[in-house]
């Protein structure tokens, strides 16, 4: 059985491509998922707003694998300590399985396969999935943004580096910002490799001068469209190159497809006796079936675009 823990809308969406699939699903609040019980379950999909990490680490100890959906940096980090405990109990943890991160890194793990080598990999994000998702971006503009630039962590203010990025349509061009996002450091997990890694979110200005001030107006119920951009760069042919690839399509069903997704396929290596490694991992990894985890979600009707150039 796969337990989804989270009734919202990633939550929601999660559980309804799971028993398309066939899989039995128990959705649970998190306020409730601490009455579920481990030894009838396999993996425990995590979807519900704020911290993980105690609830992976007590379905870890019980033998379950585990997803979660979190893309808050101090509870990426804390997840990322839980590989031992991973270990221990033999089995996986899949952190970040959303958008961003989660599809950003399959995405990289994608376009770095056209490379002889690559060594950059950006990210940039648009949307939110729902009313927890939305406070998540009015926070992270007003903190500190991560990135990775030669061997050493850069910090940096959040709201700041403004870049014009551009996103599948309907999205088309947005100004993004540095931002407190969790995808560098999962990116750099799964490509310990990579020279320069860095994350931005599309905002407005009202978005950056409130970032620090309680949302003015209350979240969409419903989320946003979303889009997600990936940018990889490296070396083919002995000439630097660039791949673009991204997605436009609602966050949530974003979200909800991926992490259904990630759960999916733990649950079918394991049902084969071809469990993925132990230990915490994050999308794009390669000890992860990264393409078979991509071609999934595509399944599901998130459409993946390249970008090619203009004429």
């Amino acid at each position: 059985m796969i337990v989804v823990a989270g009734t919202g809308l990633v939550g929601t969406h999660a559980a309804d491509q799971l028993r398309r699939r066939g899989h039995e699903v128990r959705s649970v609040s998190h306020n409730t998922v601490n009455e579920v019980d481990p030894a009838a379950t396999e993996v425990v999909l995590l979807a519900h707003a704020g911290d993980h990490v105690r609830t992976a680490r007590r379905f870890l100890e019980a033998g379950c694998h585990v997803v979660s959906v979190s893309d808050d940096t101090k509870d990426v980090l804390a997840l990322l300590d839980l590989n031992g405990d991973a270990l221990a109990a033999g089995r996986t943890l899949i952190v970040g399985a959303a958008c961003s991160p989660g599809l950003s890194g399959l995405l990289i793990s994608y376009l770095g396969a056209k490379f002889d080598q690559f060594d950059e990999a950006h990210v940039a994000v648009h949307g939110t999935g729902g009313p927890e998702c939305a406070r998540q971006h009015h926070a992270v503009l007003s903190g500190t943004a991560l990135g990775w630039h030669e061997d050493d962590w850069l910090r940096r203010p959040a709201g700041s580096g403004r870049e014009l990025c551009w996103f599948p349509e309907p999205i088309g061009s947005r100004d993004c910002y540095r931002a407190d996002l969790a995808d560098p450091l999962l990116v750099k997990h799964a490509f310990p490799h990579l020279a320069r890694v860095s994350a931005r979110t599309s905002a407005t200005r009202r978005d950056r001068l409130t970032a620090r001030l309680p949302m003015l107006t209350p979240p969409r119920a419903g989320g946003d469209m979303g889009a997600l951009r990936v940018e990889v760069r490296g070396v083919r042919g002995g000439e630097r190159a660039v791949e673009v690839a991204g997605t436009a399509h609602p966050m949530a069903q974003i979200a909800g497809s991926v992490a259904a997704s990630a759960a999916h396929e733990l649950r079918r290596q394991a049902h084969f006796n071809t469990p993925i490694a132990p230990g915490v991992l994050a999308l794009g990894d390669a000890a992860l079936p990264n393409n078979a985890i991509l071609d999934d979600i595509m399944q599901t009707g998130i459409r993946i675009q390249a970008f090619y150039g203009v004429q």
